[in-house]
């Protein structure tokens, strides 16, 4: 897992399958087109089931023994690409997930921290976004939906890998949501939305960001948002 590889080695991207009300989720045709620009990274659609997506995502930590690890999830109802600050240790489902699980605050992990900081080079993801005219901000909650859970999971991974080899290169997992894109359903057709492209465009500047960024900019970046997920309507993984 050292941090030396050439810079689309050793990533892992994933993605969701559709959920709730929404006909497609525009993560998938954003990590598509990470495939397509960064030819060396891993990208995998997960299901939107907190039990199947949380072991999965152990599953190809596992497998891949990624270096950097990054989640995409929809988050309808906001405007901007953000990346998140923050996963927390409980499920609370405002809606049953795709297999019909609604756990109510349970916890992600028994007996884990209460949160992790993600650890994705944030600020300078969102500059980078900024730089390029696609809205961003950093976020200060993921949810409490499966988009949390998978977050959370690959951070206590990385945590305990980080743990138990010091003196190997750090593992880094973070999570980015996206807002809908135009077309994704009767429902998300009537929230605030991002055409696709510029999804695809400000994800994979995201991943690039990541893989050429140790750290993180220490200053203030333009933009934050603690704005909750519109839960009238199925909006959030």
């Amino acid at each position: 897992m050292a941090h030396d590889q050439l810079p689309d080695e050793g990533v892992l991207v994933t993605a969701f399958e559709p959920f709730g009300e929404h006909e497609t989720n525009p993560t998938i045709a954003a990590a598509e087109a990470v495939a397509r620009e960064c030819p060396g990274v891993v990208t995998e659609v997960l299901p939107v089931e907190f039990e199947a997506a949380t072991a999965r995502i152990r599953e190809l930590m596992d497998e891949h023994q990624p270096h950097t690890v990054i989640s995409l999830g929809l988050a309808a109802g906001r405007t901007e690409i953000t990346p998140e600050r923050v996963a927390i240790n409980v499920m609370d489902a405002p809606i049953p997930d795709n297999s019909g699980a609604q756990p109510i605050d349970e916890p992600v992990v028994k007996g884990g921290p209460a949160a992790h900081f993600l650890t994705l080079p944030n600020k300078a993801i969102v500059q980078a976004l900024k730089d390029e005219g696609i809205p961003a901000s950093l976020s200060n909650t993921a949810g409490t939906y499966v988009c949390n859970a998978v977050a959370y999971a690959a951070a206590e991974y990385a945590a305990r890998f980080n743990d138990s080899f010091s003196s190997g290169g750090a593992v880094r997992a973070g999570f980015i949501h996206v807002p809908a894109a135009p077309g994704s359903g009767s429902e998300t057709d009537k929230a605030p939305s991002m055409v696709q492209e510029a999804i695809n465009t400000g994800i994979v500047l995201a991943v690039r960001t990541a893989c050429s960024t140790d750290g993180d900019v220490h200053r203030e970046v333009l933009g934050t948002t603690d704005q909750p997920f519109q839960l009238a309507v199925p909006l959030t993984t």
